[in-house]
């Protein structure tokens, strides 16, 4: 599967952080295991091998990327319980395929769960140091309030070295609703996995690429009723993803996957009953 494409006046890049092991039970929420099974493997622990996608966007005039993964300031325990692996780096992952981590201007995260923005910071001679240096950083406010409350349901997945201290040095804008970022790239808005998630748009020369985020973390959940255990608004998540996928569908946006480790990115295809089925970038609305 090709790993860059261009979009008008954008070459867009996948980078990855390696994968990491998800509950399969929680990865498909009240779905029955006999039926996402078939679609999708579990070892013996019932975990499934997810990924931790990033997309570089690059232009004439900047380069932008969409979220950072783990990262590597997880210390090892938790690393063996989130079953990390990696060949190397985001940082390295990018430089080897031509993108120097240096020249990154901005770095957007849907979200602020570790698994998503654990790379946007790295520890250096006993600090926290910005991994993209000279980037500026943004994420929703509300995610931001919401992470600091450290609520009972989901405060493991909020650590605030990934995003603390960015914010306190004035490298972090929080965002107050639906914004365009940089010219041609915007965030909208997506409550469901959580109130102020955001996916990203990318707009140029008549198409569009969708950073979904965890919206539909997999081409798997293109079911809009399939979403995770982990939305802490489940309702808001099918009705969310119902309206997204039917204008991907229609306008053949091409769409990026965070966490499916096999099929990254790729297009979707409406079919009857309200379902979408996947089309590989390489598959005919690849021109579209």
């Amino acid at each position: 599967m090709t790993e860059r494409t261009t979009l008008g006046e954008f070459e867009l890049v996948l980078a990855t952080d390696g994968t990491y092991a998800l509950d399969g039970g929680a990865y498909f929420g009240v779905v029955p295991k006999s039926l996402w099974s078939r679609k999708k493997q579990a070892d013996a622990n019932n975990l499934i091998r997810a990924g931790l996608n990033c997309l570089a966007a690059r232009s004439e005039s900047r380069t932008v990327l969409i979220e950072t993964g783990i990262g590597e300031k997880l210390d090892d325990k938790r690393r063996r319980l989130h079953g990390v692996e990696r060949a190397r780096s985001l940082p390295e992952d990018l430089a080897a395929r031509g993108v120097d981590p240096e020249s990154i201007d901005l770095v957007i995260n849907t979200h602020l769960h570790f698994d998503h923005c654990g790379g946007n910071t790295r520890r250096e001679g006993g600090g926290i140091v910005p991994s993209f240096p000279r980037a500026r950083y943004v994420a929703q406010r509300g995610e931001f309030e919401h992470a600091i409350r450290q609520y009972e349901r989901d405060r493991v997945s909020y650590l605030d070295e990934n995003y603390g201290p960015l914010i306190r040095a004035g490298r972090m804008e929080l965002l107050d609703g639906d914004a365009e970022v940089a010219p041609g790239i915007s965030v909208r808005v997506m409550p469901g996995h959580t109130r102020h998630m955001q996916i990203v748009l990318i707009r140029s020369g008549g198409r569009t690429c969708a950073f979904l985020g965890d919206l539909a973390p997999s081409t798997v959940h293109l079911n809009p009723a399939w979403v995770m255990a982990y939305d802490l608004y489940p309702l808001e998540s099918v009705e969310n993803k119902k309206a997204l996928l039917a204008q991907a569908a229609a306008e053949q946006w091409l769409c990026v996957f965070v966490h499916d480790a096999e099929n990254p990115w790729g297009y979707v295809r409406a079919e009857e009953g309200g379902k979408y089925a996947f089309v590989p970038p390489e598959g005919p609305a690849a021109g579209g």
